[in-house]
């Protein structure tokens, strides 16, 4: 092992492996179906006969820095690896068509791969983000099966990401869309700014233009398939193929990551079928601190089912991180069985008995959108755990706030609420967060969920909110705020009929959240007891 090896894995926290000298092949042209080709390095200890290999598929580029550093770490340990990038990238022919393209041509390489001299027929895949869905491209059809996955940050479906709750996502598709659309150049000064900027412009479908100067296809296409019923994003939707995919399999996400709920749905699909599958969930975000975590979690994973080192498979097939409380707890499965789905009502303020209050009232002016702080973002941008102070003092809000806790209070699963509401134009985004109130007063979000409404009347909005496991303090209070957007989280909500992507003209929203005996709202808490 090299030196710089040396202190990249020391500094990973990785345990030093004795590795055989590695030689490398570059830009080998693997033929797709279509006469394109695409490009991709090769990986080996020198002088090894036929491996298993380890694929990597990506449309960053195959010399980006995060994709070496994962291709260096297996090579270290032995492994053969071949990264290659996606079509129209880098080198690779075609034209780059954001999740469209990848069953198809990840098929195809997996053919070629294991034609290969070097190949023992055996393939593994591993990556984070946009590579791990390179991967379910690929499991569910794979005949043979891949030998092993290893998914960090991802999921089968990424469309719902896009319009959670039929609200469009607009902070990260415009940032993610603005990364793809300067890949091949080097990055303007300000680009951030710009970005940022950009998300204030109407119409949203448009948004690329004052981001990056030009137009960008990812970002059009999900402005122009925005509205209920509309199929564009069916044949990237892979979650159907989970519950019968046989490859063991390995996840790592976190609690603030923008894949959460796909990727515990892809976990609790093939745990039900009794497949090979683990997932450890911390208090990570889209991040650095994620891809770590992912690198040790894959390299142990690909010792267990390619070199048959076993020891690490010892574990409970779910580890996570419960927030607050500084410590790691190990289930069976998703949901823990322990847990009971608990209504917090929203009355006065919350209460866990039946609610009796009059309507709670504000209006949302797409003119001066209510901001968005934390939360789930792609960077740049400022995610995670905030302090809510700022939205909570403006008048476009609803705060209601419980009593201090008597003991401690444990959160762990997937949360909801159900929420009685109408609308003065038939059409709004209703945005709902749970926070935790210290004993000074901060008020922090630790969940939270957003549902486009387009009915008159009164509507029964369920909402679902992102999962989480957290303690909320003895003597902290737990606070519920509504408001009709989170900008420019998710894009914000007209008031009008015409499509989120094309949208330019608004109409003020007058909201009113119904919290009596007949309509009661609550938030639907899984509370652990032990």
């Amino acid at each position: 092992m090299t030196a710089s090896g040396r202190l990249v894995d020391r500094l990973l926290g990785l345990p030093e492996s004795p590795s055989p000298p590695a030689g490398s092949a570059r830009d080998l042209r693997v033929p797709m179906p279509d006469g394109v080709a695409l490009v991709a390095d090769l990986y080996r200890p020198r002088g090894a006969g036929p491996l298993p290999v380890v694929l990597m598929r990506t449309p960053y580029g195959k010399r980006q820095a995060v994709v070496r550093l994962f291709a260096g770490v297996l090579t270290r340990r032995g492994f053969q690896v071949v990264v290659q990038n996606v079509r129209g990238v880098s080198g690779s022919g075609g034209e780059f068509h954001a999740f469209h393209d990848e069953k198809d041509d990840g098929l195809a390489t997996l053919k070629w791969l294991r034609a290969q001299p070097w190949c023992d027929g055996r393939v593994a895949m591993v990556g984070a983000s946009y590579l791990g869905f390179t991967e379910w491209a690929v499991a569910p059809y794979a005949d043979p099966p891949l030998a092993a996955m290893g998914l960090g940050i991802t999921a089968s479906e990424f469309a719902g990401s896009f319009y959670p709750g039929g609200a469009l996502a607009l902070h990260n598709t415009l940032v993610w869309s603005s990364l793809m659309g300067t890949r091949e150049e080097r990055r303007r000064p300000f680009h951030n700014r710009r970005v940022r900027q950009a998300m204030r412009h109407l119409p949203v479908g448009e948004a690329d233009l004052a981001a990056i100067g030009r137009p960008e296809s990812f970002l059009r296409e999900v402005a122009s398939h925005a509205e209920p019923g509309d199929d564009f994003w069916k044949a990237t939707d892979h979650s159907a193929g989970v519950p019968a995919t046989t490859t063991p399999t390995t996840m790592v996400t976190g609690w603030w990551d923008l894949f959460l709920r796909g990727q515990l749905r892809d976990f609790a699909a093939l745990h039900a079928e009794g497949r090979q599958v683990r997932i450890t969930i911390g208090p990570w975000g889209h991040d650095a601190k994620a891809l770590r975590a992912t690198l040790h979690d894959q390299v142990s994973w690909l010792n267990a089912h390619l070199n048959g080192d076993k020891a690490q498979l010892r574990r409970a097939p779910v580890r996570l991180h419960l927030q607050q409380a500084d410590t790691w707890l190990d289930f069976d499965r998703w949901p823990p069985p322990e847990t009971k789905p608990t209504p917090l009502y929203l009355s006065h303020g919350l209460v866990w008995d039946e609610p009796d209050a009059d309507p709670a009232t504000f209006t949302y002016d797409p003119f001066d959108p209510t901001p968005n702080v934390g939360g789930p973002l792609l960077s740049p941008g400022k995610g995670k755990q905030r302090d809510n102070a700022p939205l909570e003092r403006r008048d476009d809000v609803v705060v209601l706030t419980g009593a201090p806790l008597a003991v401690d209070l444990d959160v762990i699963g997937p949360v909801a609420a159900t929420i009685h509401v109408r609308t003065s134009t038939g059409r709004g985004d209703l945005f709902v967060r749970l926070c935790d109130v210290d004993r000074s007063g901060v008020s922090r979000n630790v969940t939270d969920g957003i549902l486009r409404i387009t009915s008159t009347g009164t509507v029964r909005a369920e909402i679902e909110m992102h999962p989480t496991a957290y303690r909320f303090r003895r003597g902290h209070r737990l606070r519920v705020m509504l408001a009709g957007g989170a900008f420019p989280r998710f894009a914000r909500n007209h008031g009008t009929p015409e499509p989120a992507g094309r949208a330019v003209a608004s109409r003020r929203t007058h909201f009113a959240i119904l919290r009596d005996a007949a309509h009661p709202s609550a938030l639907h808490l899984p509370v652990w007891n032990p």
